[in-house]
């Protein structure tokens, strides 16, 4: 079997709780050696805002820890923080094929892992509603084209993910699995882990 891909993107319609949702990436910077960093072992976590439809075509960056957190800035919690779902990608290549090809063309999806754009009832395939049949384009390059806002906004994400599948004699006649995915984690809903619950003991 030829090298090839397996690249999926999944829609997540959001109303984070109850409210519009904003969009962040997060990733971890090198803080410089100085005075107050002399040995040069810090790092910190740094988050930007992603405004618009064309801010929000993102890729993976394992190298710096990326993840995007999908926000409610109208719900703040006991530590003055949105509430929120982080985002964490694995690790997945974006389509190799090439930009001219009519493949590219048809699943432009495939060329970012992070897309977002505010909800219409008319946008709910990635490739569009026929995508072996259009000339290319249609899916989320033509809805994203306007550049529309996505702050604070009724927000759809959509996440391209997969894997590059190198076949194995294994694989052969029948591949039995390979995994591939992504973690939806809340952050902030609670003030500390919801899973310690366990009454006290007596001797305590």
């Amino acid at each position: 079997s030829p090298v090839h891909q397996h690249l999926f993107c999944f829609r997540l319609d959001f109303d984070l709780d109850g409210g519009s949702n904003s969009l962040l990436e997060s990733q971890i910077e090198v803080v410089p050696i100085a005075d107050d960093n002399p040995d040069g072992t810090q790092f910190k976590s740094v988050s930007r805002l992603l405004k618009t439809e064309e801010d929000a075509k993102r890729d993976i960056a394992p190298q710096v820890s990326r993840c995007w957190k999908i926000i409610n800035p109208n719900k703040i919690n006991k530590l003055g923080q949105p509430t929120a779902y982080k985002l964490l990608p694995g690790a997945s290549a974006t389509l190799y094929a090439q930009k001219s090809s009519r493949v590219a063309e048809r699943a432009r999806f495939a060329t970012h892992n992070l897309w977002a754009t505010p909800y219409s009832p008319d946008e709910m395939n990635a490739s569009g509603e026929h995508p072996t049949l259009h000339p290319g384009g249609a899916g989320l390059p033509a809805f994203t084209a306007n550049n529309r806002d996505i702050e604070n906004s009724d927000l759809v994400v959509w996440h391209t993910f997969g894997l590059t599948h190198v076949p194995r004699p294994e694989d052969w006649p029948v591949m039995p699995v390979e995994y591939c995915g992504f973690h939806l984690i809340p952050v902030g809903f609670f003030d500390g882990n919801p899973t310690m619950d366990l009454p006290p003991s007596d001797h305590c």
